[in-house]
């Protein structure tokens, strides 16, 4: 989770990225560095009939991120908090000790219920136990909240998290200056009582090179001074020839706690992430304190995680890390110390520059080794020791300027999230890395809402991860459920984040306390489909998009695929440099990474990190070539014939690049072009097409994945960002499919909420393209697989289906080929055999409105203790549909209500006739029961129910039973937490219709 306040009052280091700053990347690959060292085998052959889809199995069901208030636990609770998750249809949980809600950290009483002690693991065992009883995952986050923090580590250790502070003093032309090293512009925090002197340097300041906010220096004139600096004093004339500074660099610990501690007695600090001693501290914590023989038996069994949460180390200076220095010189052949002043930082600014492309260069190089040094020693390293355990490593890799995309092709599981990523290309640059090593699975810390504690709706998070889902994501993480209580908390439990600086925190605490809870089974079972379908096979992905620097979190896209190629279905991910050195880097067929996504291309464009500088090292160059000679149409954008250096350039390495970028774009399947309009005429010229294609540009987004000879679709009407505007609207338009598979081709429907297969009625084939017809609402999504006829086991794979009609609708039934209606009328539908067939229908009923509801409601209030809850029962009937807010009965309600209405069918009621019941507005969650039959889950997000063949001549009764979230009553229960937040509109709202249609067979 991205942290949004700093705890010192600067800026957090999280993924605010400035434009000047360079992110490194991971470039010396070998068995401790390899993001191909832990690759998993790709999802093998999937037995597609049966309960595959219908009932997916525990591993690829959302989990939930569970918070603790450290080790204050019981371990009877804790089992019973596994049965309410596995009852309600997920398939794990991560333990996380989180209680940001909680002001006063005494009451937890750390010295005996802290984080990692005896009643922690205790729980946590209990966790284990129960969660084996019901097949469920556990996984354990590294140390308590984020970033990775261990008890016994002080900021003065060696292992504990470092940063490189700096002093200044100016020093006129020829002026002497006599005197103690320059301090530190900040202070060292509270703990770090240690300090060393890396250097003291001299410069002359230039303006010509400085900025608005950086102070412009001459890198020839930096001199050396740190010999001469004597029991802290310091003594220099500096020459006449311009207006000269002082720079002192001292190195510290940053004394940083885990996020809202403390957890433990002794406190945790955060280790260094760039040493072997910072991982060695986590490791050797673990062995010594908490991996007892039974802990060790019960994780190795449950084959759970280890994770990490985004790294956001705080710090008002650069983060730094002893071997820094020698690194650097290792990996570019030039010593460190005379760059120093172009990297240093003032709570996240740049403090001085050289010239703008040499400084450029000095951060990229930089960067490159900081991002090299948390590859190797960190990501790897823990992933190794989790390996040793029996575990995997899920991570979020971002919140430094580090190469995340690589970082996601070394972890086994690589996790973004909806709140810190601002829109789906930073779940691409996750996906790229995970899919070139041959991962399975992208990760996301999902449902994060700030401020909407107990008002998030499952219809708000569905459409925030219905886009997330196209872009690569297969698994869900839930944010989150809560333990039950803790000390002074108050109804209806303890909630890690809320109340949250006196108000509503990040939603959201499920589980039993919230009214929803009772539909809950619905969602998970749609969630888990969903991940069922991409988590089978492979991934098939149009584009490759070149990122030489892999940050994620950023909200940077790609020039022309981001915003006009996806709208018109191509799909994209982002690839960075040490992924070219995988196995899985080769190119066959044309296609990059055949046995995987088989990009069908690779687009490069300038660093939009460095101000689109076309920029390339020489040994990318090389490779880029290599990869062109085998056969991969590339598209580059920019004046890549005159292509710099990232780093700063060798002698003779500029001209060699570019050298190579001649021959490279004089081969036939390479185009350069310098305006970003023309990639789409470049991919046409090459013959590269996308795999879904629809002539109208729409917010129709896709995944695309191949198992065997089958293909899967995915298709959802999402957006870009969650705050793009204007808001999507419904697609309705025809949309080509590629087959890539072998064989007869059919297209099946899978409706991830009721787990039904069904193969589609009306299709047009041409050659390996099938051509549907989507309408989507917002939000919604759905499943296409593209197949051999009889995959699923049904009966009509040889039966012709429609190509053209003008029917409502053209579908499979037990009977064969039929039409379905709203409106009388003749209709025509043309067959794939060739054959018109003619349907009249002479009469449909006209739709029926609802009048008069009955409401039973049960109203949730506060019970006798912080954890009950007290229901009051309320009845009313209702002439006109309201929202809760708007009847003063229920202002202040939450809970459940039902629904109930009667609709008489008079005895000329065809009984061919069907009827859609329209909902309309819903708030939130609901179901459906006629005639005392309950039907199948509906899609939240397209709120209409086949009643099929339950409606019967006479009386028909109708109930619909919703479930709201508690906020309404929270306003009134706790005011000065929920107070300031409006009335929320809950309850059905309508308008409700039954429109009835008739379905006729097709002769």
């Amino acid at each position: 989770m991205q942290n949004h306040i700093s705890r010192r009052g600067g800026i957090s280091r999280r993924t605010v990225l400035a434009a000047s700053l360079a992110a490194g990347t991971v470039t010396a690959l070998g068995a401790t560095g390899s993001p191909s060292a832990a690759a998993l085998p790709l999802t093998g052959r999937q037995n597609l009939t049966g309960t595959w889809f219908s009932t997916p199995p525990h591993s690829v069901r959302p989990k939930f991120r569970w918070w603790w208030p450290d080790g204050l636990v019981d371990p009877a609770e804790v089992a019973r908090e596994i049965d309410q998750i596995a009852d309600a249809g997920f398939g794990g949980a991560e333990i996380a000790a989180v209680h940001h809600s909680i002001k006063d950290k005494a009451v937890l009483d750390t010295a005996h219920h802290g984080w990692a002690g005896t009643p922690w693991r205790d729980g946590v065992q209990a966790a284990l136990r129960q969660a084996a009883r019901r097949g469920l995952t556990i996984d354990l986050t590294l140390g308590p909240s984020w970033p990775v923090a261990v008890p016994g580590v002080t900021p003065d250790d060696t292992a504990a998290a470092q940063e490189l502070a700096y002093g200044r003093v100016p020093v006129a032309a020829g002026a002497g200056y006599r005197g103690p090293v320059p301090e530190p512009v900040h202070e060292a925090a509270s703990g770090a009582t240690r300090r060393t002197l890396l250097a003291v340097q001299a410069a002359r300041v230039e303006p010509a090179n400085g900025t608005r906010k950086e102070t412009g220096l001459d890198l020839d004139s930096v001199h050396d001074l740190t010999a001469t600096v004597r029991d802290g004093a310091l003594t220099w004339t500096a020459p006449a020839d311009g207006d000269w500074v002082l720079i002192s660099y001292w190195q510290r610990g940053t004394a940083q706690q885990p996020e809202s501690g403390p957890h433990s007695a002794p406190a945790a600090y955060v280790v260094d992430h760039f040493s072997p001693a910072g991982t060695a501290a986590v490791t050797d914590f673990w062995e010594r304190a908490v991996l007892t023989g039974t802990m060790r038996r019960l994780l190795k069994a449950a084959g759970g995680a280890f994770f990490e949460d985004s790294v956001e180390l705080e710090t008002d200076s650069l983060v730094w890390t002893t071997a820094l220095p020698d690194a650097f010189e290792r990996r570019t052949g030039r010593p460190l110390l005379p760059y120093l002043p172009a990297l240093v930082l003032d709570r996240s600014n740049q403090v001085f520059a050289f010239e703008a492309q040499l400084t450029r260069q000095i951060r990229h190089d930089f960067w490159e080794t900081v991002s090299h040094l948390f590859n190797t020693h960190h990501v790897t390293a823990l992933r190794d020791w989790a390996h040793s355990l029996g575990m995997s490593l899920r991570a979020q890799p971002y919140g430094l300027q580090t190469d995340a995309i690589a970082s996601a092709a070394i972890l086994d599981i690589s996790e973004g999230e909806s709140l810190g990523f601002k829109n789906l290309d930073d779940f691409r640059c996750l996906a790229g890395g995970r899919d070139l090593a041959g991962h399975r699975v992208l990760s996301c810390e999902a449902g994060a809402y700030n401020g909407s504690a107990y008002s998030t709706t499952w219809d708000r998070f569905l459409r925030t991860m219905g886009g997330a889902y196209a872009a690569g994501v297969n698994q869900t993480v839930v944010h989150g459920f809560s333990y039950a209580t803790a000390p002074g908390v108050s109804w209806p439990g303890f909630a890690a984040f809320s109340p949250y600086n006196g108000g509503p925190g990040y939603g959201e605490s499920w589980g039993p306390r919230q009214p929803t809870w009772r539909h809950v089974r619905d969602i998970a079972g749609y969630l888990g489909r969903v991940h069922q379908v991409l988590q089978t096979g492979t991934p098939r992905v149009d584009v490759a998009v070149f990122r030489q620097t892999g940050y994620t979190a950023t909200g940077i896209g790609a020039s022309w695929f981001t915003a006009t190629g996806v709208p018109l279905g191509w799909t994209h991910q982002f690839i960075s440099r040490p992924l070219l050195d995988l196995p899985a880097a080769r190119v066959a067929g044309g296609r990059l990474a055949p046995d995987g996504p088989a990009y069908q291309a690779l687009f490069v464009e300038g660093d939009f990190f460095y101000g689109s500088t076309p920029t390339l090292a020489l040994t990318d160059a090389r490779k880029l070539l290599k990869l062109a000679r085998a056969g991969l149409p590339m598209v580059l954008l920019g004046a890549f014939d005159q292509a710099l250096t990232p780093g700063v350039p060798g002698p003779d390495e500029t001209d060699q690049v570019r050298d190579v970028l001649a021959r490279l774009l004089a081969l036939p399947h390479v185009i350069a072009v310098t305006d970003k309009a023309a990639v789409g005429d470049a991919l046409t010229a090459l013959g590269v097409t996308s795999h879904v294609r629809h002539a109208t540009p729409s917010t129709l987004l896709n995944a695309h994945r191949v198992d065997g000879d089958t293909d899967f679709y995915y298709l959802c009407n999402g957006k870009h960002a969650e705050t793009v505007k204007p808001p999507v609207t419904t697609v309705d338009h025809d949309v080509t499919l590629r087959r890539t598979g072998r064989g007869g081709t059919v297209p099946y429907r899978l409706d991830p909420w009721t787990g039904e297969v069904t193969r589609m009625g009306r299709y047009t084939r041409d050659g390996d393209d099938v051509t549907v017809r989507v309408t989507l609402a917002p939000g919604q999504a759905m499943v296409v697989a593209l197949g051999r006829p009889g995959l699923f086991g049904d009966r009509h794979g040889g039966h012709p289906h429609a190509v053209a009609g003008d029917a409502d609708r053209v579908l499979f039934t037990d009977r064969g080929l039929a039409v379905r209606v709203e409106a009388a009328g003749t209709y025509t539908t043309r067959l794939s055999s060739g054959r018109t067939v003619t349907t009249t229908v002479p009469s449909v009923p006209e739709p029926v409105t609802p009048g008069r509801w009955h409401l039973d409601v049960e109203d949730w209030l506060p019970g006798a203790d912080p954890t009950g809850t007290a229901i009051v029962r309320r009845t009313l009937t209702l002439d006109a549909l309201l929202p809760w807010s708007q009847i003063p009965e229920l202002a202040d309600s939450a809970g459940l209500g039902r629904y109930r209405t009667t609709v008489v069918l008079g005895p000329d009621w065809p009984s061919s006739c069907g009827a859609l019941l329209e909902l309309g507005q819903v708030g939130d969650t609901f179901r459906v029961t006629v005639n005392g039959t309950r039907l199948a889950p509906a899609d939240r997000l397209h709120p209409v129910v086949d009643l099929g063949g339950h409606l019967r001549r006479g009386d028909n009764v109708i109930e619909v039973e919703v479930a709201t979230p508690l906020v309404n009553r929270l306003r009134a229960a706790q005011p000065a937490v929920f107070g300031a937040v409006a009335r929320q509109a809950y309850g059905l709202m309508g308008p409700v219709r039954l429109v009835p249609y008739i379905q006729r067979p097709v002769r």
